[in-house]
């Protein structure tokens, strides 16, 4: 009764945007695709905060319900297809019915034993019960690929949370050492003061500098310790029971992310999966609503024992059986069965209406990431160049300024550009590692055949 299931087609690409551009990239090896993906970070902590966060995150707890669930569920509906037998014992005490003249209080008192069986069995004549079956085995399916997708965010978002502490760490290193210049800066200048050579101006230009580097020293703190907060809630424990020291010379690496993506992975993507299983399951619902319009057919047999005498329940003479079958029709509903129908067909096409944009949206993640990391490397290299314009520059404004013949605040602003210039450095090489997150999450497969071929009781 269901409609024959087609995949929902969408037009594909025949290149990313910017294929100009990206072309360099798209033609490169694609690298081999690991699942425990974020360990080509190099980073021990890392990969430890990973594996407890699969062991000990609740979100994907939930998940793991969820999917438990659905595979109950399954089961559930798939007990349908079998018979059901249902068995009843009962004993009656009362008076038994005369003809003659006894007064109610004279009628003599009996007691009946009744033993009885039932068996039902629905004949599945219009694929009823085989199509909710099917429908429910893709709703697990779907349930499983949630998992895995919610497995998949959460590690990302770990990654990128610890990359961003790393982060902090590096910018406070870079402020931390600007501070220990701006307060020999400030020595030197009240020096030249008490010499005569130096203005109070310049004096209190330079406290100006020193105390903006330390306040913004004080907030990085307090991100820092907002991430490691979010990092333990994320691994399923207390901020109290994590400490991630700083590492002065940790060592930051742009892995190399997968650069030739073609569209048949990224249908593999779970939560591209999990949207695909669902149009299956509104597709075969389709069918259980349309076979409401046929009549039910059933298959019932009984069975049954009664006897005044317990110990002689079970004897042939005793024996009442029936077997027929019987066939249910609503010959009016009021429209009900039109309705549920119209409800599948819209359920159907809503679902596929999600999948496509899913896709969609999956298309242009990649091409985001895809663009971000080719333009950042690019800018990268430009503001590298820029560090070293800035650095030569504060050289020639401090000695010219020892000199005599440049002023503090022409060092100031030398001093200023070079931190400027470092920071965005750091910022742009950061956001080349947020983006091959991005990118490893875009294109990661999450399901393995393996995990597939989950034992379902249909196929049992």
């Amino acid at each position: 009764m269901a409609p024959d299931y087609q995949t929902p087609v969408i037009a594909t690409p025949a290149q990313f945007a910017g294929y100009e551009v990206l072309k360099p990239i798209e033609q490169l090896r694609q690298t081999p695709h690991s699942s425990a993906w974020w360990q080509a970070f190099n980073d021990p902590l890392l990969n430890e905060l990973n594996e407890r966060l699969t062991l000990d995150n609740q979100t994907l707890k939930a998940s793991e319900a969820q999917y438990r669930m659905a595979l109950a569920t399954l089961q559930s509906v798939s007990a349908s297809r079998l018979p059901t037998l249902n068995s009843n014992f009962s004993a009656s005490h009362g008076t038994l019915a005369s003809t003659t003249s006894f007064s109610s209080s004279e009628l003599p008192k009996v007691t009946t034993y009744s033993l009885s069986a039932n068996v039902a069995w629905e004949l599945d004549v219009w694929g009823r019960i085989r199509a909710n079956i099917s429908s429910n085995e893709a709703k697990a399916q779907a349930s499983l690929a949630d998992l895995y997708a919610a497995r998949l965010s959460t590690q990302a978002l770990l990654t990128q949370s610890y990359l961003q502490l790393r982060h902090l760490d590096y910018q406070q290193q870079l402020l931390a050492e600007s501070e220990t210049a701006y307060q020999r800066f400030l020595a030197l200048t009240q020096a030249r003061i008490k010499a005569g050579v130096a203005s109070k101006l310049d004096a209190t230009q330079a406290e100006t500098q020193l105390y903006s580097v330390q306040a913004q020293l004080l907030d990085l703190r307090d991100q820092r310790q907002r991430l490691q907060n979010a990092i333990a809630s994320l691994i399923g424990t207390h901020s109290a029971a994590l400490s991630i020291s700083k590492k002065a010379d940790y060592a930051f690496s742009i892995p190399e992310t997968p650069r030739l993506i073609p569209s048949a992975l990224l249908t593999q993507r779970p939560d591209i999966i999990a949207s695909e299983r669902r149009v299956y399951a509104a597709n075969q619902q389709i069918g259980v609503a349309q076979s409401a319009f046929f009549p039910s057919i059933n298959l019932v047999a009984s069975a049954s024992y009664r006897n005044r005498d317990l110990a002689n329940l079970i004897d042939i003479p005793n024996t009442f059986w029936s077997l027929g079958p019987s066939m249910a029709l609503a010959l009016f509903d009021g429209g009900l069965r039109e309705a549920n129908k119209a409800i599948a067909i819209a359920t159907m096409e809503q679902a596929a209406a999600n999948y496509k944009q899913t896709l969609l949206t999956a298309f242009q993640e990649v091409e985001d990431n895809l663009s971000s990391l080719y333009w950042l490397a690019q800018e990268a290299k430009i503001q590298q160049q820029a560090v070293s314009s800035a650095n030569q520059a504060l050289l020639i404004a401090q000695k010219q300024y020892q000199a005599g013949i440049n002023s503090a605040l022409n060092v100031i602003s030398a001093q200023t550009a070079e931190l400027t210039a470092k920071r965005t450095l750091a910022d742009i090489q950061h956001r080349q590692r947020l983006a091959a997150v991005q990118l490893w999450k875009n294109t990661a497969t999450g399901i393995s055949p393996a995990d597939e071929q989950q034992k379902s009781p249909s196929n049992s």
